[in-house]
C-alpha cells in the first residue's frame, strides 16, 4: 500500500497565467508529469506518484515581471503574486536530503510560467529524523565544551582572512586566548593552500590552545576550516581530534549537501556551518530560497551552528531577516528529535550591535563573532575581547550599553571608535 506520508514545500510565486494552471504545470514538472502527457502516465499513477496542490492564496497584483524570461499567456496578462503550497508522497523519493532538494528545489526556477518563484519553507516528516544524524552538539554541546553558561560565546575570525604563516595564526591565538576569547574560527578563505598548510596550521594553533588550557584550566574552542573533499575533510577532522581540537568548520555550499552529510555522519566535533554563497541563493526576493527552508537540510545533515549574518551588518540583508534567521534556528524540527543549531552572529559585529541583538532575540545561545570589531579596537584585541564581554553583560542586564560604559572603558573606547 502507498504510504500516505507527506512532504510540503510553500512557495511565494509571480505569473501572468492563470494561477492555479501554472501551479499544475510546476507540481506536474517536479513530479510525475511533463510537458506533454505521455502513455505511462495513467490516472492511478498520477493518484499515487502526483505532486498535489494544498493551498492557493492569491496576494494581489504585482508591476513588471521580476524575472527575465517569464511567458505570457496568450492576450497577454498582468503578473499576480500567490503563496502556494504543494505536497508529495515520501514513496517518490524517500527520506532523502538530495532527492528532497532536486524536487523542492530543482528545474521549477526555469520554468516559464512564472516570472517569480521562491522556496519560503518545508515541512518533513519524522522519516527524515530517523535517516540523518542532525547536529550531535547543538546549543548544549557546545556549551559544555566550552565552557561558557549564561552569555553568548564571545568569537573571532582570523584576521587577515590570509596571509598569515601558521606560526603568525599561531601567535594571534596566543593573544586572543589571553584575551580572554571563548571562540575563533578560520576565515572561510584558509583552507590548505601551500603558504600555511593545514596540518601545520592546526599543529601551530593547537600547541597554543593546550598551553593556555595548561596555564588556566581553559579550552578555547577554535573552528578548523577543513572544507575540501570528502576524504580530505575526514582526514583533517581526525587530525583536529587527535591534537585535542573541538570544532571544525565546513563551507556549506562549497561542500554540497551530500558532503555535508558525508561530514555529520563521521564527525566526533562540532561542525561550524558557514553559508559563504549565500546571497547568490537569496538575494533577489522573487528568486531562489528563504532562510527558513534552507536550514533545516544543513541541520538535519549535522551542522551545529549555523551562521545567520548579525544586525546592522556590512552585507545587504535586513535586520528583520537576520533575527528571523537565527530563531529559526533554535526552533525544534521535529518533537523526539528537536535538531536546534546554535546561531551564529557575524559580520561587521562589534559591541555596538549586543544590545539590539538581544533585545530582538530575546535569547543568548548565540555565538557573537566579531572579526575587526576586537582586531581593531583602539586598545588592543584583548580590550576588543572585554568591550564585547561588557556589551553583552549590559545587554542581558538590561542597561544600555552607553551607561554601561561609564565605569567600563574597554566599551567605552569601543563605542567612542
Amino acid at each position: 500500500m502507498p504510504s500516505p506520508i507527506r512532504i510540503e514545500a510553500d512557495y511565494l510565486i509571480e505569473t501572468a497565467y492563470d494561477p492555479r494552471a501554472a501551479i499544475e504545470a510546476m507540481a506536474g514538472e517536479q513530479s510525475s508529469g511533463t510537458f506533454v502527457p505521455v502513455p505511462g502516465e495513467t490516472e492511478e499513477l498520477k493518484a499515487r506518484a502526483a505532486a498535489r496542490i494544498e493551498a492557493l492564496d492569491i496576494i494581489g497584483p504585482v508591476g513588471p515581471p521580476s524575472l527575465p524570461g517569464a511567458g505570457e499567456p496568450p492576450g497577454g496578462g498582468a503578473p499576480v503574486a500567490a503563496r502556494i503550497t504543494l505536497s508529495w508522497p515520501i514513496d517518490n523519493i524517500g527520506p532523502s536530503l538530495p532527492n528532497l532538494m532536486a524536487t523542492v528545489a530543482g528545474n521549477l526556477f526555469e520554468l516559464r510560467q512564472f516570472s517569480g518563484l521562491r522556496l519560503m519553507d518545508i515541512r518533513l516528516p519524522a522519516e527524515f529524523a530517523a535517516a540523518y544524524p542532525g547536529p550531535k552538539f547543538g546549543v548544549d554541546g557546545t556549551r559544555r565544551l566550552s565552557g561558557v553558561t549564561g552569555r553568548p560565546l564571545i568569537g573571532t575570525i582570523i584576521k587577515p582572512s590570509v596571509g598569515f604563516s601558521p606560526e603568525e595564526t599561531a601567535g594571534l591565538v596566543a593573544q586572543l586566548c589571553a584575551a580572554g576569547i571563548d571562540f575563533i574560527k578560520d576565515d572561510e578563505l584558509q583552507s590548505d593552500g601551500p603558504a600555511c598548510p593545514f596540518e601545520a596550521r592546526a599543529k601551530s594553533v593547537m600547541r597554543e590552545i593546550e598551553a593556555h588550557a595548561d596555564r588556566t584550566g581553559r579550552k578555547v574552542m577554535y573552528a578548523f576550516n577543513l572544507t575540501g573533499e570528502v576524504d580530505e575533510m575526514r582526514r583533517r577532522h581526525d587530525l583536529v581530534e587527535r591534537l585535542g581540537g573541538t570544532c571544525v568548520m565546513v563551507s556549506l555550499n562549497s561542500v554540497g549537501l551530500a558532503g555535508a552529510i558525508a561530514l555529520g555522519r563521521h564527525t566526533r566535533l562540532p561542525i561550524h556551518a558557514h553559508r559563504n554563497g549565500w546571497g547568490y541563493l537569496t538575494r533577489a526576493p522573487a528568486l531562489g530560497w528563504s532562510y527558513v527552508a534552507w536550514q533545516k537540510l544543513w541541520r538535519l545533515a549535522g551542522a551545529d551552528h549555523m551562521h545567520v549574518n548579525g544586525i546592522d551588518n556590512k552585507f545587504c540583508e535586513a535586520n528583520d531577516s537576520v533575527i528571523a534567521s537565527a530563531r529559526e534556528c533554535l526552533k525544534p524540527m521535529f518533537d523526539d528529535k528537536p535538531c536546534t543549531v546554535m546561531p551564529v552572529f557575524s559580520s561587521g559585529q562589534s559591541a555596538r550591535q549586543a544590545g539590539a541583538t538581544y533585545a530582538a532575540l530575546g535569547s543568548a545561545d548565540l555565538i557573537f563573532a566579531a572579526g575587526g570589531g576586537i582586531m581593531a579596537h583602539p586598545q588592543g584585541p584583548a580590550a576588543g575581547v572585554a568591550s564585547l564581554r561588557e556589551a553583552w553583560e549590559a545587554a542581558l542586564a538590561g542597561i544600555p550599553a552607553a551607561d554601561y560604559a561609564a565605569t567600563h572603558p574597554a566599551l567605552a573606547a569601543a563605542l567612542s571608535k
